[in-house]
């Protein structure tokens, strides 16, 4: 009997993963036009701009051309982007809706819900860091350097910010609330996160500053997956990739046992 009451739990756990999972890949592929084609024109301006007219006047970076230098930071950017930005729209809006209520009471485990929302903005930023990657290639050559490397900093960096966003989801009260963070931290991280340029060219103070950034290790340990090049070491990049990870896991699951911000 406990035999059976397990399988039939494992079952109707998957079944809302799946439901779960499907819903939110539906959510950004039926609206494709706002969730996945803005990033990529906006992509394709970065390339246009910083890579061909300013990269020209820059000259090599790192042993490599200015746009090839700057791309695999491009790449993650729109992953970081996102994967953020997927989950909390949609937490955010089944809180508004009022429909995570009926999921919390339902006797579906924290572990499902969380994994699902995750693995949409999981999903959406891979889909756009992918059409972002297909567009560089109009504009300079991309070989792998570490395809193991390159494949784990992308799906941690994707989760830990989609992690980031259930928490932002979470506390958001109304649908400023969820603008503040993106605008206010994650854009600012983001641009001095050596997306465009080598820490190597900043002075020795600001070179450590730097170093407190997350998002740099992140960018750096992508871009030696794709050029074999970094400002920073490989193994205590992912180290705290793996970390953060497990970190905001916590976090979330004891935010949706808790229920704070979310039922009424």
């Amino acid at each position: 009997m406990s035999s059976n009451y397990l399988n039939s739990e494992l079952a109707a756990n998957m079944v809302a993963l799946r439901t779960i999972v499907y819903r939110e890949i539906r959510r950004f592929t039926r609206i494709w036009p706002q969730t996945l084609l803005p990033p990529a024109i906006t992509m394709v301006l970065y390339f246009v701009i910083f890579g061909n007219l300013i990269g020209r006047q820059i000259g090599d970076m790192g042993g490599f051309t200015y746009m090839e230098y700057i791309v695999p930071g491009l790449i993650m950017m729109s992953v970081i982007t996102n994967s953020y930005g997927n989950v909390v729209s949609s937490f955010f809006g089944s809180k508004f809706q009022r429909s995570i209520e009926e999921l919390m009471v339902s006797p579906v485990s924290p572990h499902i819900i969380l994994t699902g929302y995750v693995t949409g903005g999981v999903l959406r930023g891979l889909a756009v860091g992918f059409i972002v990657t297909m567009l560089s290639m109009f504009f300079t050559k991309l070989q792998v350097h570490h395809l193991g490397v390159t494949v784990l900093v992308v799906l941690l960096t994707a989760t830990i910010f989609a992690l980031g966003g259930f928490i932002n989801a979470v506390f958001a009260r109304n649908f400023d609330d969820i603008s503040i963070i993106p605008t206010f931290v994650l854009t600012p991280l983001t641009y001095l996160g050596g997306v465009f340029y080598s820490i190597n060219l900043l002075p020795p103070f600001w070179q450590t500053v730097s170093l407190v950034n997350p998002v740099l290790h992140m960018v750096n340990a992508f871009r030696y997956g794709i050029l074999g090049v970094s400002d920073i070491r490989i193994g205590v990049a992912i180290s705290f990739m793996l970390v953060a990870t497990a970190v905001l896991y916590g976090v979330c699951i004891r935010l949706l046992v808790s229920g704070r911000g979310m039922r009424q």
